[in-house]
């Protein structure tokens, strides 16, 4: 008599591994008390069922409209002068931390102990400001400086000198170094070395990620706003607690075609620039 064998040679093995894994999910799930009946709760349902269904009917109110065109206008300038100030501390920083602009290190190719210590040392506050999200920096500013938009421009002026600073010197050390190292070999300084040596061929990739960041800042100036940050995402925060769907999808919309818009003007300063 044949024995019958099963169609997947290795079933016991992966029914092993399920059983595995649910065992090692079933404590995670019970300390995060994850409970995803209460989503079919005949309140909760009623509820969202409401909110679903006026979200698909965006509001377009004369009035509404109008308020959410001085908040999307709010949040472009918070991210806009979070961003100019991110750059007034990125450039000068990007300037100390890459090593090819290392005025130390023309002719022994070897950095003093006191430029290296420096740089390290900034390198270290650029991690740090750079760990904290820009979240939490609007936490804290909310706190100092009270609510509105001050706390927002400070939170990405911050959090955003750090990234732009790492990422500028990452994309000048991969370039090529012929021109830099001939400027400042002849004497050249460092700023001019930067603005005639390296930006020429870089500038388009440089260009691209600071646009890349505008539209990140526009982003998260949004989120911060349910931290009492200003702009369009504290009066998003407003309409979601009241559960107006509508207010809620149009502001929404607002929001894809900030970041369509900032796209389009990435693609067209690269154009320009290539």
């Amino acid at each position: 008599m044949t024995a019958v064998r099963h169609p997947d040679p290795a079933w016991r093995g992966r029914v092993s591994a399920t059983i595995v894994c649910l065992l090692l999910l079933w404590p995670m799930l019970a300390a995060s008390e994850f409970k995803p009946w209460l989503l079919f709760d005949p309140q909760s349902l009623a509820a969202a069922g409401g909110f679903l269904s006026d979200f698909l009917r965006p509001a377009h109110g004369a009035e509404f409209l109008a308020m959410v065109l001085r908040d999307t206008w709010q949040t472009v300038a918070i991210a806009t002068a979070g961003l100019t100030l991110a750059l007034l501390g990125a450039i000068p920083a990007t300037l100390v931390i890459t090593e090819r602009l290392s005025l130390s290190m023309l002719g022994t190719g070897r950095m003093r102990p006191v430029a290296r210590g420096v740089r390290q040392l900034l390198r270290w506050v650029l991690v740090l400001l750079r760990s904290v999200p820009e979240l939490v920096w609007a936490l804290l500013f909310v706190r100092i400086v009270g609510l509105g938009p001050t706390a927002g421009v400070l939170a990405i002026a911050l959090a955003y000198s750090g990234m732009l600073a790492k990422v500028y010197a990452e994309i000048l050390e991969s370039g090529d170094a012929h021109a830099l190292d001939s400027l400042l070999a002849n004497g050249s300084g460092r700023l001019p070395a930067l603005l005639y040596g390296a930006l020429p061929e870089s500038s388009a990739e440089l260009v691209s990620y600071t646009v890349y960041r505008w539209e990140c800042a526009i982003r998260g100036s949004a989120v911060m706003g349910f931290v009492g940050a200003g702009g369009l995402g504290q009066r998003m925060d407003e309409s979601t607690r009241m559960m107006a769907g509508g207010e809620v999808s149009a502001m929404l919309i607002v929001f894809v075609l900030l970041v369509a818009l900032a796209d389009l003007v990435s693609k067209l300063l690269r154009r320009r620039l290539g």
